[in-house]
């Protein structure tokens, strides 16, 4: 059995990451370096906690849906290919399912083999549903999220000085948002330190902005 993060491909767990520390630095980015009452502290921490717990169960509702919404249209287009008799006309509906690049190297015997296989699949398969895995994938989206948020919020809780507490915790933050796009860029041959670098700059731009217009 997998564990729930890993369900999830490379660039979904980097998004969730990024999602949920943008949303835990909008909490974080209000505080001020002139407070010292604890009790606002604490109203900061469980705020940010319950942003990014909240965000999490629909983030996670998110991506059921779009798995579901995924496996509905493979399921339309696998109908209409089992619906018509025109075989050329069925391997263009598989091409067109197709990213642009393996479509142009596929050759017709190839998409004539996999309409094959559409024909000979059983009803039970065309039925749009949620699998384990995508349970698992939600599950995964959850605990990314929620996760995220304690490298920002947890220097408030064992720091007592404020201004330190919020350095501390936006140097953790750079270096999150730095090793997404480190990591993001190996997965997609960019180039990891400049794309690194590139999203700190994205990601405390997307703080600002949301900071200014009240989120």
């Amino acid at each position: 059995m997998k564990l729930p993060g890993l369900v999830l491909q490379p660039v979904e767990r980097i998004s969730e990451i990024l999602f949920g520390l943008v949303m835990a630095l909008t909490v974080t980015g209000a505080v001020s370096v002139a407070t010292t009452d604890r009790a606002q502290i604490r109203t900061m921490l469980f705020a940010a906690l319950g942003c990014n717990l909240a965000w999490g169960i629909i983030d996670a509702g998110m991506y059921l849906m779009a798995r579901l919404g995924e496996r509905g249209r493979n399921a339309l287009s696998a109908k209409a290919v089992r619906a018509t008799t025109d075989r050329e006309a069925a391997r263009r509906i598989i091409a067109d399912e197709l990213t642009p690049l393996l479509s142009s190297l596929l050759q017709p015997v190839h998409l004539e083999s996999v309409r094959e296989g559409i024909e000979r699949m059983p009803a039970s398969e065309l039925r749009p549903r949620l699998k384990s895995e995508d349970w698992w994938g939600a599950l995964g989206v959850f605990v990314l999220v929620v996760l995220s948020t304690f490298p920002v919020v947890v220097p408030f809780i064992f720091i007592e000085d404020v201004r330190l507490a919020l350095r501390v915790s936006n140097a953790f933050a750079v270096v999150l948002l730095f090793l997404c796009g480190f990591f993001f860029a190996r997965y997609a041959g960019l180039q990891p330190w400049i794309t690194g670098l590139f999203m700190v700059a994205i990601g405390i731009a997307m703080v600002s902005i949301t900071i200014a217009l009240g989120g």
